[in-house]
């Protein structure tokens, strides 16, 4: 049954290039695991990355790479174009551990700062666009972004301030099938409506936005979510419920297996995300659009190291800046 539901889901063109940042109003909404299932999802459609967006010490992504060797973001060089092929080195490949033998686990890639914890933190760019080119210069059809900042604050600072923030930049990328994630709690759907309504407000597509309601233990969820997800369903182009998973629960993304019906609910998720770009721009996606060079002001020299520490900084805003080369 579960390959009939992969299967299932259409193929992405080679030249496209479809964009999925994963959003949440607060944290504790499962956006990394919703992440981690749209990675696996997307990429039986076509080549996926996910791009972790957290810094290092309060990213959850760590724990996923424990005993695997990629140099991550801050083996992008700084001082030269990035070619297709150096792009990839740095990632991780994943492949999900699925339940039963007639299914295949799915390969997609990760790429987060996988350095030491001692280590330097790294520049990571805040202007969607940046993370759009590198994807690009990677090459994958699929851009999945584990996102960190809280949704409807980001929209409200960026009003006040005359700027287009961070969630705007999202939806403005080519081909964004934005996924709202929230814990399917009283609290959680509450504070899922409030951004949802901080969305509206602010013209924002919610009938290009995805919800994904992550279930928070076993049993029928509360009145208010059921009414939430019902009012949802027709407002945005799908509210998929994601069901608690024990596995996930007790290790987390370092999980070797998940839950039959945690991976059916990814292939929902992926299909509700195609569906929802195929409704936007047409069956066939369009070709993706060559990104243009984002710029920035220039950044100030560090401070020098002390003696015996470590040195490595992140290039990756000029890195992503980059022009794409062959490779």
């Amino acid at each position: 049954m579960l390959r009939k539901r992969t299967d299932a889901v259409p193929q992405l063109p080679v030249s496209a290039r479809l964009a999925v940042p994963v959003m949440a109003a607060t944290g504790g909404s499962g956006r990394t695991t919703v992440a981690r299932l749209l990675g696996a999802g997307l990429a039986t459609s076509g080549s996926a990355v996910v791009l972790d967006l957290a810094p290092r010490l309060s990213s959850p992504w760590p724990a996923l790479l424990a005993g695997q060797k990629a140099g991550g973001l801050a083996a992008l060089p700084p001082d030269r174009p990035l070619t297709r092929s150096a792009v990839q080195q740095a990632c991780v490949v994943q492949r999900t551990r699925t339940v039963g033998e007639d299914v295949d686990g799915a390969v997609w890639h990760l790429l987060s700062d996988g350095q030491e914890w001692h280590t330097r933190p790294l520049e990571l760019p805040e202007n969607p666009a940046a993370w759009y080119q590198l994807a690009a210069i990677g090459g994958w059809q699929a851009m999945v972004a584990d996102t960190v900042h809280p949704l409807a604050h980001d929209l409200l600072a960026a009003r006040c301030a005359g700027e287009t923030g961070r969630t705007r930049g999202w939806y403005e990328l080519p081909f964004a099938i934005p996924v709202l994630c929230a814990a399917a709690t009283a609290q959680g759907m509450r504070s899922l409506q409030q951004a949802v309504m901080v969305l509206h407000a602010e013209g924002l597509p919610l009938r290009r936005t995805v919800v994904a309601l992550v279930a928070t233990g076993d049993g029928r969820q509360p009145a208010a979510v059921r009414a939430g997800a019902a009012m949802l369903t027709s407002r945005t182009a799908a509210v998929v419920h994601v069901p608690h998973d024990p596995h996930v629960r007790a290790h987390a993304l370092a999980a070797a297996r998940l839950h039959s019906r945690t991976l059916q609910a990814g292939a929902r998720l992926a299909g509700a995300v195609l569906a929802a770009a195929h409704a936007a721009w047409g069956r066939a996606l369009p070709d993706a659009p060559h990104p243009a060079p984002v710029t920035r002001p220039p950044r100030p020299a560090p401070a020098p190291a002390a003696a015996g520490s470590a040195t490595a900084d992140s290039g990756i805003q000029v890195c992503i800046t980059s022009a794409v080369t062959a490779y």
